[in-house]
């Protein structure tokens, strides 16, 4: 009997099979399957091939209406990629392990949405994600297939929640908006008061230093009218002491001011004589 050809691409790994015993797992290639043949004592076991895909591939779990913490009923879809990683055991462990994974992936998702609030869910998707991960990773291990993510594809709410869900999201932007508007005219009111304040402390340091220098050119006037008292009283005293030495200059000081007093013609001028007795006992004025 001729020999039958089977080649093998490298998206497919091959389990090779002998009388329904699992022989090795074969990779891509062109191997030769011999027919099998009985001759008594000698017999060639029948060789059969399974293959299995190694490629990444998606899993899509449709419609899922799971009810949330928050009793929200709520239908959810989740994409799943994942690739087989052991051929061996994603075809002995499980008797199908697409349908498997979809199992284990729509109650994790279960598991995971039940236990979160609806809000939870809008705001915080890739919780899901790393939950479906967490808790399928090691089952799915144990059944050759590697789970590389999984994430809500679409998510439905009943009608009525979703009006209620629009005027939630338009109250929120609102009040956003308006707390937007409140930090904006209080960090305004914060830098009209600094500056209020800065104004005042320039006037306050402007007058403090005009009065400090209006001290300072009162006390040098001061100074300077002390020092010319004491300049002038030094003057007279040098005078007080000439006209001691000499009381000629005393009588010319007299003269010349009897010359500026004659000058007005409403001053009066009265010279005393002193009164002596003369030899003969009459009086005189000298």
């Amino acid at each position: 009997m001729p020999r039958r050809e089977l080649f093998i691409k490298d998206t497919h790994r091959g389990l090779w099979y002998e009388d329904g015993a699992l022989v090795r797992v074969i990779d891509a290639g062109r191997y030769i399957i011999p027919r099998p043949w009985n001759l008594g004592v000698w017999r060639r076991p029948r060789v059969e091939v399974t293959l299995v895909d190694v490629r990444e591939r998606e899993l899509t779990i449709k419609g899922q209406e799971i009810l949330t913490s928050d009793k929200v009923a709520i239908r959810v879809s989740i994409v799943v990629q994942f690739r087989v990683t052991d051929p061996r055991a994603a075809i002995h462990n499980v008797e199908r392990f697409e349908e498997r994974l979809y199992s284990d992936v729509q109650l994790a998702a279960r598991r995971s949405l039940a236990s979160m609030t609806l809000e939870e869910i809008l705001t915080n998707r890739n919780r899901l994600s790393e939950d479906i991960l967490r808790d399928v990773k090691e089952s799915a291990g144990g059944y050759g297939v590697a789970i590389l993510r999984a994430d809500v594809k679409d998510l439905v709410f009943p009608g009525n929640l979703q009006e209620i869900m629009n005027r939630v999201l338009a109250s929120e932007r609102k009040s956003q908006a308006e707390l937007i508007d409140a930090r904006t005219r209080a960090e305004i009111a914060r830098m009209e008061a600094g500056a209020e304040a800065d104004r005042a402390k320039i006037t306050a340091e402007g007058s403090a230093h005009a009065h400090r220098l209006k001290a300072e050119a009162e006390a040098g006037s001061e100074r300077l009218r002390v020092e010319a008292e004491i300049a002038a009283l030094g003057q007279r005293a040098e005078a007080a002491d000439a006209y001691r030495a000499h009381p000629a200059l005393l009588r010319l000081r007299e003269i010349e001011a009897l010359v500026e007093l004659a000058r007005n013609a409403n001053a009066r001028i009265y010279i005393g004589f002193d009164r002596r007795l003369g030899a003969d006992g009459t009086e005189t004025e000298t």
